[in-house]
């Protein structure tokens, strides 16, 4: 069943229903504001911070789900019927509906009664405010007189205290309205140099800031008094709950349309430069003052929505893709760069699923989803790793979130997931594989953030390798410390009292808990930090990363292998975890893929039996499980893993990260059809004719969908903020596709199925613009496609000349454009 489509041309998803199975949403603002937007105009915004600088409220898990933030309401003040344009939450039937997502922006039209209605969302770019642009159009044949509500709940700022400190903020909140424009200045005329205001670019005939005189009491959202009978009565708010609420009346004659804008924004003023007059306490509100006047004159929207596209026809144009696959094509040059740009910005802090408020960036998190991201916009990435570099500890570990206003590390979470340090080696390692940037290994780049601290970038990417290096367990394998890639695998914690959290709880010491997952991601990590120290010319640091990983690679060999998988680790004991010695969580997704990735099993063909083995035991119509057998009992040894009911989650779930590691293992196995399968499997586009089984955005990637042993297989959660997304980016590009930057040039090296014929890129690569042809020889059969994986069998013509080998060598300085022609067997 779907609820919409894809407008391929526009890239924008149609949503032709409001009562999608949960809110479909979209991203507005991709630097300081960002904005939620679900399909019905819920959702919340925030300047830099979810939980530290909120501006409008959300209620997490409400009923319905999708109450809250921004609220645009029409009455027809001749019948006195209201609704809302979105349908939510007044949802009075109406007559059409749609929802376009683009961008950036998202527009959401709505028609009841002869009214039609459309609402362009957007943040501008560069700006701190967010755009309502609201069209409305009398369709009857007779005038209308029709009044339009805009409303917002101001978040008094920091949304955990928000939500819980009712003590305080009962009596806190204050405003101040002047010339129609609300200022929500809770805290400003102490601490705080920042505030709120809510606009609208016409004149208006009525306001409220106060929730209760604009709802009424004993009444919601769907049913406000102020909207019910047609007037507003001025309220100032003194404490309780401020909001901003503003009322336009619109004589509307047949066929006219008029248009509003409403703008909510946030202003900083410099500290000392709080007030006008100086000391007054009445807020310096000039800065929004004028920036408001700009939303006042005719067309400003519409530049902006311009200069949104236009930037993102840009930075999508660094890597488009034409193989015939719609889903394919659709994803790889649209969607999945796209939701790369979110996860950039937020790592896992704010979205429909993560209220922002008890988790920042993650260290890890935020390493890979710059893999996915670093070709769109190389600049940001590089501020990102030297940000992340900045929190990490002296040791070499690292906490496992930082906070993005402080950049400072979480002390509410901490470290000691071993695996964290070993992300930031392959962030690095993308980083100058796309740029050539080998400058930012000399960066100078504090620990933890200590001024006097600093030491050049390549000084920490060593101690990354020395970190886990000095923590080896009895077998020579990596000591797991709290978890490692799977958060939920706590094979030190033991938490036996309900309400503890398996992330902060304390490790019961003397332990011997090893990762197999930590060993693997060691082994590519030491190679990539080899490759960086070779050039620069430091023989002795890449001499030791490459010992260190056949060291590694020969303690894997000797005691990770099962017989037909690799295990995934050793608990607390020294007993196997992921083996056929255990009742339950007998082989794991995780270390099978990141094997073949790090070079590892591929000789002795080790890496093709554990993804045969991964195929014959995890794979499901809906995507590969993260174990299995599912748990069925908590197991204190193993922590939250085992408390999740089967199928879910990180309990035998879909956990979709991990499949574009077994993705790229078949790629480099040489099974291009094994791949490929794989990867539409969870392709979104792939799955929206199952929404009402998927459940989530068909558009964007969610991190997981329930496994075999759920009562709801299918059914996706958590979508947006997720690595899957650049996972997914990197398995299908750079592996399927074959299309990756090296240091010394660009490879091409397709592992594509039998029946594709062959396909056209092009890439942007350090300035240079590669247009990409792929052809077959022959006709393709199965035996010709496995051969694709083996050196020589991709031939690659590079402006016209034959080359040896897979990597196209850098071109004269000032050359804009390379032709290739690959050709497979």
């Amino acid at each position: 069943m779907r609820y919409g489509h894809f407008d391929d041309e526009r890239r924008e998803y149609v949503i032709t229903r409001p009562d999608t199975p949960l809110p479909w949403i979209n991203y507005l603002g991709s630097e300081d504001y960002i904005a939620l937007l679900s399909n019905t105009g819920g959702g919340y915004s925030f300047v830099r911070d979810a939980r530290l600088r909120r501006l409008i409220r959300y209620r997490y898990n409400n009923a319905p789900l999708d109450v809250g933030g921004r609220f645009l309401y029409l009455r027809d003040d001749t019948s006195g019927d209201y609704w809302n344009p979105g349908w939510q939450p007044t949802q009075r039937d109406l007559d059409e509906y749609a929802c376009r997502h683009g961008l950036g922006y998202t527009v959401i039209g709505g028609t009841r009664g002869g009214i039609r209605t459309e609402t362009t969302y957007l943040v501008p770019p560069g700006q701190t405010i967010e755009a309502w642009r609201v069209s409305v159009t009398n369709e009857r044949q007779e005038a209308a007189h029709i009044s339009l509500f805009g409303a917002v709940e101001f978040c008094l700022w920091d949304a955990q205290d928000d939500a819980t400190n009712f003590q305080r903020n009962l009596s806190i909140g204050e405003v101040l309205v002047e010339d129609d424009v609300i200022y929500h200045l809770t805290e400003y005329r102490e601490r705080r140099d920042h505030f709120a205001w809510f606009a609208c670019s016409v004149p208006v005939s009525g306001f409220d800031t106060s929730r209760e005189a604009f709802l009424g009491p004993y009444r919601g959202w769907e049913r406000p008094l102020a909207v019910d009978h047609g007037t507003m009565s001025g309220s100032i708010a003194h404490g309780w709950q401020p909001v901003g609420a503003l009322q336009a009346e619109l004589r509307l004659g047949p066929g006219q349309s008029r248009e509003v804008v409403f703008v909510l924004g946030y202003t900083e003023n410099p500290p000392d430069a709080k007030f006008d007059p100086p000391a007054s306490g009445h807020p310096d509100t000039a800065r929004a003052r004028a920036v408001l006047e700009s939303y006042r004159q005719d067309g400003r929207v519409e530049r902006d929505l311009a200069s949104l596209r236009e930037a993102w026809e840009e930075r999508l144009g660094v890597f488009q893709v034409a193989t015939g696959d719609l889903h394919v094509d659709r994803m790889v040059n649209t969607w999945n760069p796209y939701q790369c740009m979110v996860t950039f910005n937020l790592s896992r802090s704010a979205s429909t699923f993560e209220s922002g408020i008890g988790r920042g960036m993650g260290f890890r998190d935020s390493n890979q989803d710059l893999l996915g991201f670093v070709h769109l916009v190389p600049q940001r990435a590089r501020e990102r790793i030297l940000d992340i570099a900045a929190t990490q500890l002296p040791d070499g570990g690292a906490y496992h979130q930082y906070q993005p206003l402080t950049k400072r590390g979480n002390d509410d979470i901490g470290g000691g997931f071993n695996d964290d340090p070993l992300w930031l080696v392959l962030a690095v390692a993308a980083y100058a594989k796309e740029t050539g940037d080998l400058a930012i290994l000399d960066e100078p780049v504090p620990w933890d953030n200590a001024d006097g601290s600093e030491t050049p970038l390549h000084d920490h990417l060593r101690r990354c390798i020395t970190f886990t290096l000095d923590r080896l367990g009895p077998h020579g394998l990596p000591l797991i410390g709290r978890a490692d890639w799977n958060d939920c695998l706590n094979l030190n914690v033991f938490s036996e009292r309900p309400g503890d959290s398996f992330q902060t709880a304390p490790n019961r010491p003397g332990g011997v808990a090893e990762s197999v997952f930590i060993a693997a991601l060691f082994v590519l990590a030491a190679r990539e930090a080899a490759a960086l120290a070779r050039l620069r010319d430091d023989e002795a640091e890449a001499v030791r990363c490459e010992d260190a990983a056949a060291s590694m690679t020969a303690a894997i060999e000797a005691h990770a292998w099962d017989g037909a998988w690799y295990r995934r680790a050793y608990d607390y004991f020294g007993r196997p975890v992921g083996s056929t010695e255990n009742d339950e969580g007998q082989i794991f997704v995780e270390p099978q893929g990141l094997m073949a990735m790090a070079g590892v099993g591929l000789e002795d063909d080790r890496a093709r039996t554990a993804l045969a083995s991964v195929r014959a035991h995890l794979a499901t119509a809906h995507g590969i499980m993260l174990h299995q057998p599912a748990f069925t009992s908590y197991h204190l040894e193993l922590g939250e893993i085992s408390s999740y009911p089967p199928g879910y989650k990180e309990n035998g779930g879909v956990f979709c990260h991990t499949n574009p590691w077994i993705m790229i293992g078949e790629a480099i196995t040489g099974d291009a059809e094994g791949a490929l399968d794989y990867y539409l499997r969870i392709n979104p586009s792939a799955r929206e004719a199952i929404s009402e089984v998927h459940r989530c955005e068909p558009y964007v990637y969610a991190q997981m969908i329930a496994g075999r042993d759920a009562a709801s297989h299918g059914e996706a959660k958590n979508s947006w903020l997720t690595g899957t997304a650049a996972w997914n980016m990197v398995a299908i590009g750079q592996w399927i596709l074959g299309i990756r930057p090296e240091h010394h040039g660009l490879r091409v090296e397709p592992v594509i199925p039998a029946g594709w014929a062959g396909f056209s890129a092009t890439r942007r690569f350090r300035g240079t613009a590669y247009e990409i042809e792929v052809r077959r020889r022959g006709d393709g059969h199965p035996g010709a496609v496995a051969g694709t994986a083996r050196p020589g069998a991709v031939q690659l013509v590079v402006d016209g000349r034959p080359i040896e080998g897979t990597v196209i060598p850098l071109p004269e300085p000032g050359t804009s454009l390379v032709r290739v022609e690959a050709w497979l067997p």
